[in-house]
């Protein structure tokens, strides 16, 4: 490697490594200072927590004061149950539309196209009537509805792409043996879309975590609140409380943290498919 060609990587490792202390720096920080006495927190923001700082309280303050253990599984509930219904719609839809041509097929891939250029919350009056339409309004099933439609067409286009990128003789092969089209999508075709699907699950998983929205409106009781709606009525309750606003801060980013690690591998591998022939 040529000196200008060590700089030119240098760069870019410096370039890479200031980014992600830039994106994780804040994180690092929330969770650091949920671990310490409030005086700590102002005092010495960024320094970590030791014998004389450490505390828990914030943490206790928590599970005592709020029904976040609740919030927690409705979080995991909805987000579960919307993934797992956005992959196998969207894949089974994926393969509807790349191996079969059908009248009309080309204007239902431009009319799902359409579903990720225009936000879901544009319809939220529409949204919020057909829910109590038909009785589904304060219910978990309402936000998974919304979830899936909202995940469905971004999920198509993904896995689109990577379905027209497996040879069409492995398939022409097990429809030669006789094998039923159900077993070639889910024996031959699927298990070849696990870093599409990867790509998929955090794409999907991130924003229904994280949403705010639709909990508010078509939500209005603690047993049905998410972690992001509950934090957000918990940090309101104790606005001054900075140990618990902290710790309920730590413990909803923590999942949404844990699963891009679980899947980063099989995600990189899905953007970069296709780079390289």
């Amino acid at each position: 490697m040529t000196a200008e060609q060590r700089a030119k990587s240098f760069s870019v490792h410096l370039v890479l490594i200031a980014y992600s202390l830039l994106a994780v720096g804040p994180i690092l920080l929330v969770v650091m200072n949920s671990f310490k006495v409030r005086s700590a927190i102002f005092g010495s923001p960024l320094a970590p927590p030791d014998a004389a700082t450490f505390s828990l309280v914030g943490y206790e303050k928590v599970f005592r004061s709020s029904h976040i253990l609740t919030y927690y599984s409705n979080s995991l509930i909805v987000t579960l149950v919307s993934m797992a219904l956005v992959l196998l719609f969207g894949a089974m839809a994926a393969w509807a539309l790349t191996e079969y041509r059908f009248r009309g097929s080309t204007a239902l891939a431009l009319f799902l196209s359409i579903g990720i250029m225009v936000p879901i919350r544009l319809g939220s009056v529409a949204i919020l009537n057909m829910m109590r339409s038909a009785d589904l309004n304060d219910t978990l099933t309402a936000l998974i509805l919304v979830y899936v439609a909202q995940g469905l067409p971004m999920s198509i286009f993904i896995l689109s792409e990577f379905i027209q990128q497996i040879p069409r003789d492995l398939r022409d092969a097990a429809r030669c043996d006789g094998v039923p089209e159900t077993r070639i999508f889910f024996e031959v075709v699927a298990p070849l879309l696990r870093p599409a699907i990867a790509t998929v699950a955090v794409f999907t998983i991130v924003p229904i975590w994280n949403d705010l929205w639709f909990p508010l409106i078509l939500t209005s009781s603690d047993s049905t609140h998410t972690v992001t709606l509950g934090v957000q009525q918990f940090l309101g309750q104790y606005i001054t409380d900075w140990n618990s606003v902290l710790a309920a801060l730590s413990m909803a980013i923590l999942p949404v943290v844990m699963i891009y690690v679980i899947l980063s591998r099989q995600l990189i591998a899905g953007l970069t498919s296709g780079a390289v022939k």
